[in-house]
């Protein structure tokens, strides 16, 4: 395996951990210092096209589909690839961070697909980074247990691994005194050790990508797999990844983002906490943009089924999967209220099966039945439903934004529900856990996302007032530090302060608080 040696010596500045000689191996880190030397100057570059993005739309320019695309969009001749070995039935995929037990329980689920999250379920620690590693390479290699007592085999699910969105970086390694793209390091680390096991295998290394806003983002991703592929003497084309459409200007890019990852694409995603954390990080300036209670905003929202309805005809109409949403519910002791959490998944799954989508999401393996046969019933022994091309949606800019139709004031529940999962989920990230149980529900850094931007959106517009807040902050952090003895309630509240009480709001609070919380840096390995 010759990989061409980047032009300066990626640098490890954390502390060595047990077996992380085993990911980090100086052939793995020249193949990511490789990726790192071609397009960390592009990622920089988009990063500041983003904020000149969002300053744009905060000034009032509107948002549409783009016009010099419209070709693009107008062309009935292209096609995404055709689906890749494993992902051809797609109809339940299961989520959730890349450690061992996860992995053991998602591979025996039943589910299709599992897609392993470096993004909102792993709070990036270096060692839940390299541990996450270690994972899916045992997981390839079948060092797992994936035997019953009585000896039964399972059969396992597709790996999918979801890497750090563009905006994030990795601290712990270091290229010309600069920190590394985090998306580089997940994705490049994989792919060095596991691609061709995975082919091998009669899979491949298949991907979801997250937080696109363009195409531009996209094209960015399918030059990486370009240049990895040939550095490791793969296939162009072997690649395949899903592109999550989780931000309100990828919505408007559908068509444009597959063309660009065409011979890579696996379809589309709809990601929809974060969609609605984008849609107030967007346009929050506006009091036609307000939200009421998110437990209120259901994909039966006119812009929320404006975007799912145009995401399952851009792949049905370009021959790519267009995958559902999460379904989140955690089985708990309580058999009633277990009953009527699979109620939601049922039916939130059938809402999905109905539109058009070929699978969905799952968060808990207990949810794996009720979704499968959900699929089951409208699929049958097809393995999607390409064939429903959804050719009467018609989707204009204005129902994509339509989101005044649902506005209301907030409740003093809302506000104490969105303040309460704040804290307990930053107390957990803090801590080292990116996936967390909190009333039932599986939560990720896209609850944390969505939970503050509405009480920074409702304090902008005055709809609720600061001394309410305040009032439940302070119940709500006397509660976490006696539910959790040992947590730093200080630090938990100065990052909600920080992240959801400024007059300016952060893009995104993972960034500070990692920088702050969870890089622990050592003397330079040389």
């Amino acid at each position: 395996m010759t990989v061409t040696a980047p032009t300066q010596q990626l640098r490890v500045l954390a502390a060595p951990g047990h077996r992380h000689d085993e990911i980090l191996t100086p052939a793995a880190l020249d193949f990511v210092g490789r990726l790192v030397e071609a397009f960390a100057p592009r990622r920089r570059d988009l990063m500041k096209e983003r904020r000149r993005q969002a300053l744009r739309l905060a000034s009032g320019s509107p948002l549409d589909f783009p016009m010099v695309t419209a070709t693009v969009r107008a062309d009935d001749g292209w096609r995404v690839a055709s689906p890749a070995p494993g992902l051809t039935d797609r109809r339940v995929e299961i989520t959730g961070p890349p450690d061992r037990r996860m992995a053991v329980n998602a591979l025996n689920s039943g589910a299709q697909v599992w897609m392993a999250d470096f993004e909102d379920a792993t709070a990036p620690l270096w060692d839940n980074i390299v541990g996450g590693q270690l994972t899916l390479l045992d997981a390839v290699e079948r060092r797992l247990d994936f035997t019953t007592p009585e000896g039964k085999e399972y059969r396992l699910a597709t790996i999918m691994v979801r890497p750090r969105g563009w905006h994030l970086d990795e601290e712990h390694l270091e290229y010309e005194c600069r920190p590394v793209p985090a998306a580089l390091v997940d994705f490049g680390l994989y792919f060095f050790h596991c691609a061709q096991r995975q082919i091998d295998a009669g899979r491949g290394p298949y991907f979801y990508l997250p937080k696109l806003e363009n195409r531009y983002e996209a094209r960015l991703w399918n030059d990486v797999f370009l240049l990895a592929q040939d550095l490791l003497g793969i296939p162009r084309g072997t690649v395949r990844a899903t592109v999550l459409i989780e931000t309100i200007t990828a919505a408007f890019e559908m068509e444009e983002i597959l063309r660009e990852l065409r011979e890579h694409s696996a379809g589309l995603n709809a990601g929809r906490w974060d969609y609605l954390f984008s849609v107030i990080k967007t346009f929050g300036h506006r009091t036609d943009f307000l939200l009421p209670d998110r437990a209120k905003v259901t994909m039966t929202a006119p812009f929320l089924r404006a975007y799912t309805e145009l995401l399952v005809r851009t792949c049905h109409r370009r021959g790519g999967h267009a995958i559902g949403g999460m379904a989140a519910q955690v089985p708990g002791k309580d058999p009633a209220a277990n009953e009527a959490a699979l109620a939601k998944v049922r039916l939130d799954k059938e809402h999905e099966a109905e539109d058009g989508f070929d699978g969905s999401w799952v968060a808990h393996p207990a949810l794996v039945p009720v979704c499968r046969k959900v699929f089951d019933g409208v699929l049958g022994a097809r393995p999607h439903q390409f064939d429903r091309t959804r050719d009467e949606v018609e989707v204009t800019p204005a129902d994509l934004l339509s989101v005044r139709r649902i506005s209301g004031p907030p409740t003093t529940d809302g506000v104490r529900t969105n303040i309460s999962v704040a804290l307990r989920y930053y107390a957990a990230w803090l801590r080292g856990q990116g996936a967390v149980a909190l009333d039932g529900l599986m939560e990720d850094a896209a609850t944390a996302e969505i939970a503050r931007v509405q009480i920074w959106q409702w304090l902008r517009h005055r709809v609720v007032d600061r001394e309410t807040v305040e009032l439940i902050l302070d119940e709500e952090s006397t509660a976490l530090g006696a539910q959790y003895p040992y947590t730093s309630v200080e630090d938990v509240r100065a990052l909600f302060e920080q992240t959801a009480l400024r007059h300016e709001l952060p893009l995104f609070f993972t960034p500070d608080a990692y920088s702050r919380h969870l890089v622990r840096r050592a003397e330079v390995q040389a």
